[in-house]
């Protein structure tokens, strides 16, 4: 899995490069699906990134990457979307 995600990302590269940033592969775990990948150059300051990120890379991955479930960006901590609240 993680040579065929390497492969992708590859392949993904020149598009991102071409917008003067790029991406590296940080890690797969095979058990949960999840690819860590870091986004760098102007990536970093570009506020579409996280679209980048999920409606681009995540996408390909799923698509051309069996057993690929979702893809972060690397050094973010995921986004807590429940809380509990006492009123």
């Amino acid at each position: 899995m993680e040579e065929q995600v390497r492969k992708t990302i590859e392949v993904i590269r020149p598009a991102i490069q071409a917008d003067n940033g790029d991406i590296f592969l940080r890690g797969v775990d095979e058990a949960t699906g999840v690819v860590t990948v870091e986004l760098t150059g102007a990536c970093v300051s570009c506020p579409a990134s996280t679209v980048t990120l999920k409606a681009g890379v995540e996408r390909i991955l799923k698509d051309r990457v069996p057993g690929v479930t979702a893809v972060e960006q690397y050094g973010v901590d995921p986004v807590e979307t429940e809380s509990a609240v006492s009123l």
